[in-house]
């Protein structure tokens, strides 16, 4: 005799493992995730605050001397 499988299980699992195939599928397709993007994004921002912090004003010298 067979296996007694719970159809509604196999049909539920089925179609999960199907929409993670096609979310696999969309994130090679477009790149990179959410996650990366933000990350890149706020470092960017960081870096750029860092350097605009640190940045010399060669306008306010020249008036100086």
């Amino acid at each position: 005799m067979g296996e007694v499988i719970n159809l509604r299980s196999f049909r539920k699992t089925k179609e999960r493992d199907e929409r993670t195939r096609k979310a696999a599928e969309s994130r090679t397709r477009s790149g990179r995730s959410k996650g990366e993007r933000k990350r890149d994004e706020v470092e960017t921002e960081a870096t750029v605050a860092f350097l605009d912090g640190r940045r010399l004003d060669r306008e306010s010298d020249e008036e100086a001397s």
